[in-house]
């Protein structure tokens, strides 16, 4: 494939400046020849990649929402394909962390977060999980460089080329020709996949809240999350509440949040809590809040306060809507980690528990 030059033409636009290249696909910065309209054009650099090409516009002209980026025109079929697509005058999430490599403020993590999650509610609300939420193809429109200045409607989303697709793999996720820096497009991708997308698993929504979970712990501490940390073990100062909406994102399947509603349900309450009291330092054993016990049910099954679905006994948090249903979630004193009233050791360190009594539980 004959790749374009600065100052060729695309369909009505001509070609001023390459603002991204990956593995199999270019963006440049385009303006209209007669309306000076600002636009993207994604090309693909890999004929085999025109087949995900197609399918991310189909994919992504359905959605109609400032948080995803829109998707104006594209002809797959064209000598040289293209798709014309909004132009975001900023960077990519991943630039910036890596410019600032300790992490992101607190601030400005929750409104990133928060403009990703009404993103992919839309999508969601389309019929399409995104597949590949990551730094990269999350863009920040901030045309005087301030980052600061970043509100939730200036968070885009991009890349819906694996939109739609049945089935996922690894090997098929390595060919979404997403544009990333040199040296992310593989291990970049890897590390934001859920665990049934590596196993090539049917997949809805609450795939794309895991890689959220990475996305949100990166922003916080400048690293991606490793064993049972927090984001608190590795940055003090971070609110308990940001902790609790990476729990519910980063776990198993049957426990995730149902929904980026319900994760950003969660976000909104943990930081309106947090505003009306004294910051609660993630570390601390106690929690932002003293939730109500759970209810009893036809005399022995619990349901939850919040959602009024059933819940287990034993559970610390709702699996429908991770409400907190006791009074405090019990953790190891040595490591932190997340451990359960019934062990007499940490299963992660080995030191000896104890707990103070839980008055949600009776005991």
């Amino acid at each position: 494939m004959v790749m374009p030059k600065q100052g060729d033409r695309i369909s009505n636009y001509l070609l001023e400046d390459l603002v991204g290249s990956g593995s199999f696909a270019q963006v440049w910065r385009a303006k209209h020849h007669v309306l000076d309209e600002i636009v993207a054009i994604k090309i693909p650099t890999d004929i085999q990649y025109v087949r995900n090409f197609r399918q991310e516009g189909v994919a992504v002209h359905g959605i109609r929402h400032p948080n995803v980026v829109r998707a104006m025109d594209i002809d797959p079929y064209a000598d040289i394909p293209y798709m014309v697509m909004e132009f975001v005058d900023g960077k990519s999430l991943r630039a910036v962390i890596d410019e600032r490599p300790g992490g992101l403020t607190i601030e400005v993590c929750v409104r990133i977060m928060r403009g990703v999650l009404c993103g992919l509610q839309a999508a969601n609300d389309a019929g399409i999980v995104h597949r590949d939420i990551k730094p990269a193809n999350i863009l920040l429109r901030m045309p005087d460089g301030d980052l600061d200045s970043v509100k939730e409607g200036d968070v885009k989303l991009t890349d819906f080329g694996l939109g739609k697709t049945s089935q996922v793999t690894t090997a098929s996720l390595l060919q979404s020709g997403s544009i990333d820096q040199p040296g992310h497009e593989i291990a970049g991708t890897l590390v934001y996949m859920s665990p049934e997308q590596r196993a090539g698993s049917e997949l809805d929504g609450r795939s794309d809240l895991y890689s959220c979970a990475v996305v949100l712990f990166e922003m916080l501490t400048g690293t991606r999350p490793a064993g049972i940390d927090m984001p608190s073990n590795l940055r003090a100062e971070i609110p308990q509440y940001l902790d609790e909406v990476f729990r519910g994102s980063y776990t198993r399947l049957d426990s995730r949040f149902s929904s980026a509603s319900a994760m950003l349900s969660a976000l909104d309450k943990g930081e309106r809590l947090t505003a009306g009291n004294a910051r609660v330092i993630g570390k601390s054993a106690s929690n932002f809040s003293s939730p109500p016990v759970a209810r009893t049910i036809s005399g022995n099954a619990p349901s939850c306060p919040n959602c009024h679905r059933l819940v287990s006994k034993d559970d610390n948090y709702c699996i429908h809507c991770q409400y907190q249903l006791v009074d405090t979630v019990p953790r190891c004193s040595q490591c932190n980690a997340f451990v359960s009233r019934d062990d007499k050791f940490c299963i992660f360190c080995g030191v000896r528990l104890s707990f103070p009594p839980d008055h949600n539980r009776g005991g």
